[in-house]
């Protein structure tokens, strides 16, 4: 679960939303769109001209006099609508990050292959959306992910009736359903928008993420009894999700990866709250810890004692976890891949 909804265990709804914008005036249009179920393809088979529409995880029928030019989405599916060969005009979500050596304004690990310079991010981090800046876009959709029904990711819930009326918005699930479905969805979107989802590349990629997640299943099956933590730190509390809703973690369940999961879910369902001084409740020989920015990194963690006692943390077993995947194949493969190389090496230790 992201990081950004721990700060009341509730959902993430809403949570450190900002405040709405003034002087929008007649500036907020209302656009279209309905709730009819459909394929999810494009009207006029990919952008050739003509109308266009998409059926996005809402049920959301999207209808448009022409295919989107001027898209506005989040960080990581903008990402990942790159690697399907769409470029957006804009982002919001975690885009850029400080150098700590140079000061330097860098890519945040969400942002992939992005072109943070060419992009303009009219939101950086949870709460910040700019609706001035979203305005000067001209804006015809707004795609983002959706880890609850209907909540669409990064969109401030205080300003979301605002954002709305200004374009039409996409949405597509980034939880609750196993990665190979996510990233079909991807997909279709990005073929709706007029990419080559069949072209030599992404059926290269996408032989790739197979080839990656059969070699998972075969080291998780020679490994069997080697336990796998999903685990995220911060100062004070460290969060052990279980995996019965984030995409990567459904589908290394069926891939046969042995998860640890935990019995005390705090009230939103996605993860069990731990004390620095319960941090070893669950024993495992290896944890796969949280990589975003907003989460304390191994270097880091070395300051609590607790955490450098587990077994797992003593073997070298900690490897990094793409907690919010950029849902393309190209990325998604890699994941598989160092997944694979870590259970092929790792020691039952706990």
């Amino acid at each position: 679960m992201p990081r950004s909804a721990r700060a009341t265990s509730l959902t993430r709804r809403g949570l450190l939303a900002a405040g709405g914008a003034v002087g929008l005036g007649a500036a907020l249009a209302a656009c279209g769109g309905g709730d009819d179920k459909g394929s999810g393809k494009p009207a006029d088979g990919g952008g050739k001209g003509g109308t266009w529409s998409f059926t996005d995880d809402r049920g959301t029928k999207v209808k448009l006099d022409q295919t989107p030019k001027n898209i506005v989405a989040f960080t990581g599916t903008a990402a990942a609508l790159k690697d399907f060969g769409v470029e957006v005009k804009g982002v919001f979500g975690p885009t850029t990050v400080k150098d700590a050596k140079t000061g330097a304004m860098t890519a945040d690990v969400q942002a992939g292959d992005l072109d943070i310079d060419k992009v303009k991010v009219i939101g950086n981090v949870w709460g910040e959306f700019k609706i001035e800046e979203y305005l000067k876009l001209d804006p015809d959709v707004l795609v983002t992910d959706m880890w609850e029904k209907d909540a669409l990711w990064y969109v401030p819930e205080e300003q979301k009736d605002k954002i709305l009326k200004i374009a039409p918005s996409v949405a597509l699930w980034a939880a609750g359903k196993s990665m190979p479905f996510v990233l079909q969805r991807h997909a279709d979107l990005a073929a709706s928008l007029g990419a080559d989802v069949n072209g030599e590349r992404i059926k290269s990629d996408k032989a790739r993420f197979e080839a990656a997640a059969e070699r998972v299943r075969k080291a998780a099956k020679a490994k069997k009894g080697v336990k796998v933590l999903i685990g995220s730190g911060s100062p004070d509390t460290f969060y052990v999700s279980a995996p019965a809703r984030p995409t990567d973690t459904l589908f290394f369940q069926e891939l046969g990866v042995d998860l640890v999961v935990p019995d005390k879910l705090d009230p939103s369902g996605w993860f069990e709250l731990l004390s620095w001084e319960n941090v070893d409740k669950y024993q495992a020989d290896v944890i796969l810890l949280d990589n975003r920015t907003s989460a304390l990194q191994p270097e880091a963690l070395k300051a609590k004692p607790t955490w450098a006692a587990l077994p797992a943390v003593k073997a070298g077993q900690v490897f990094p976890r793409v907690t919010e995947p950029v849902y393309s194949y190209a990325k998604c493969a890699p994941l598989l891949e160092d997944l694979a190389k870590a259970l092929e090496n790792a020691k039952k230790v706990a």
